[in-house]
């Protein structure tokens, strides 16, 4: 095995300080060596695999390289790549950020790009090699599936077949496969450099554990009768934990982290596993949310996922302790707020009475039998989102009006890009997806007709039917759709463009500038 594992990926950076998140082969110590000083930490073991952040702290300047390595042995950089850097904060925060979601980690021979196009973020490391400075994100926002646990590429098969023939067959079923699923996503030369010179913040969806993951209190019963299921979502969770959470967070708030503190003691990830099962079955035992200060914009990371309450006589996207979180955040002091949930808060309308109406039904509105086909719709289309949560949808459009600055939820999922405008007001759906993971041609026809054409006409109608109120606010799509795979950026206050393949580089589909 290769000292180095997975990495290295620059992960937290502020104005003063970097974090650098590895995978070694080995236990032992890790170094870099930026800006003439050398930084170090040991590594923390989970299953026979070995990890270590290492914290550049108190940096005065941005640093133009830097070196990793692990025992005496020298493991980065790549030859032939130029070097990684380090782009600290300003003191008035980043002005440029990349953003978008759900990548399938499949070959990219011919066949795999007829039928998953060219990966956006591959073509956009390629890009960033020789692009001038101007054109680097200060921050790429990584807004869920950043891996496929349950659509595994036939190289991740290969591994599952090699060590067990046990269901499931063809999904992840424990952190072994999880580990493997993350380096094949994160290891190719382009990708790896880029994610070592491009700090990245990140948050889950469902295929980062399971398709429709906590979808509906039936849902979960469903998975909890599976008996593979446990195992897999303990799994699941630890390794986001490890490859994902940990570099989310601040120096500080990982010098308080005890659960980092008990792995860094010894042990092979039991706590870890203990950890990760309490976070499923007790959602507030534990935040998966987090924010950042980006001078003048806070940055507020939602886990929508994760955090839901799914009683069916009181659903919420957002339990209650999750929400008190948001409610503080986005009080704070801020000339804007960029909110990252994973899936779209403004779908288009049509779409989002159809789902409106779903969930009433699955309540029992229209009776029992109504209610059981309406869960097998909900489970059968996706229809999970802020929409399918009305409560919440509803509370979070009082609290963006009552916050009274403008707001740009960005967010992914639905394998389309497009924004959306509130009505009067300076809020915005901005939504970037798949970065690889088209919808085959039929499937896009299906969904201009089906959300753009005919749910506009009918969804309305069975909102009405159901006697569902009015949502607090009127929007619309004033942009897109788009289905290819792209990538966006959003430069702050607020000029957007998106992005897809073009080769080994990339071009632009379309560019927005907002009031």
């Amino acid at each position: 095995m290769p000292a180095l594992v997975v990495g290295p990926m620059l992960r937290y950076v502020d104005s003063a300080s970097a974090s650098i998140w590895v995978e070694t082969g080995t236990p032992g110590l890790v170094t870099v060596e930026a800006a003439g000083r050398v930084f170090s930490s040991s590594t923390f073991t989970v299953h026979g695999h070995h990890y270590a952040i290492v914290d550049l702290l108190e940096l005065t300047e941005s640093v133009d390289s830097y070196v990793v390595k692990i025992g005496d042995e020298q493991v980065w950089p790549l030859e032939g790549w130029p070097p990684s850097r380090i782009r600290l904060f300003p003191a008035d925060g980043p002005s440029r950020l990349a953003f978008g979601s759900c990548r399938t980690s499949v070959p990219h021979d011919a066949t795999y790009v007829l039928t998953h196009g060219e990966d956006v973020l591959r073509s956009y490391g390629s890009h960033l090699k020789d692009a001038d400075a101007a054109e680097w994100p200060d921050l790429l926002l990584l807004l869920g599936d950043q891996v496929y646990a349950d659509s595994p590429s036939p190289e991740m098969l290969e591994f599952i077949r090699a060590r067990r023939s046990s269901e499931p067959q063809k999904e992840i079923a424990d952190f072994e496969e999880y580990a493997e699923l993350y380096r094949q996503a994160w290891t190719e030369p382009e990708i790896r450099w880029a994610l070592s010179t491009v700090p990245t913040a990140m948050i889950f969806d469902d295929h980062d554990l399971r398709d429709d993951w906590n979808t509906s209190q039936t849902w979960r019963e469903q998975m909890a009768a599976t008996p593979w299921w446990q195992r897999r979502v303990i799994a699941g969770l630890g390794a986001y934990w490890v490859y994902q959470h940990l570099g989310n967070l601040s120096p500080a708030e990982r010098a308080d982290d005890a659960l980092l503190a008990t792995l860094l003691k010894g042990g092979d990830g039991e706590a870890l596993d203990a950890f990760a099962e309490r976070a499923d079955a007790e959602p507030g035992s534990n935040r998966w949310s987090y924010s950042r200060e980006l001078g003048g914009t806070r940055l507020i990371m939602i886990d929508t996922r994760c955090a839901r309450q799914l009683t069916p006589a009181d659903r919420r996207m957002l339990d209650p302790v999750e929400w008190a979180w948001l409610e503080k955040e986005v009080a704070k002091p801020a000339e804007r707020l960029v909110i990252g949930s994973s899936i779209p808060f403004l779908l288009p309308e049509g779409v989002h009475f159809v789902q409106n109406w779903n969930e009433a039904l699955c309540a029992g509105k229209w009776g029992k039998t109504a209610a059981r086909l309406s869960e097998r719709f909900r489970q059968a289309i996706d229809l999970e989102h802020w929409a399918a949560f009305r409560r919440s949808f509803d509370d979070l459009a009082r609290l963006l009006v009552q916050v009274g600055k403008p707001v740009l939820m960005l967010s992914g999922d639905v394998h389309y890009s497009y924004l959306a405008k509130v009505d009067g007001r300076p809020i915005y759906q901005v939504v970037c997806s798949p970065i690889r993971n088209p919808l085959s041609p039929v499937l896009r026809w299906a969904n201009v007709f089906s959300q753009f054409g005919l749910a506009t006409l009918v969804g309305g109608l069975l909102a009405r039917l159901a006697r569902i109120p009015r949502p607090p606010f009127r929007w619309e799509v004033i942009a897109g759709p788009w289905f290819q795979n792209a990538l966006a950026t959003l430069t702050l206050p607020g000029e957007l463009d998106w992005y897809e393949s073009s080769g080994s580089t990339v071009k632009r589909i379309d560019s927005v500038r907002l009031p």
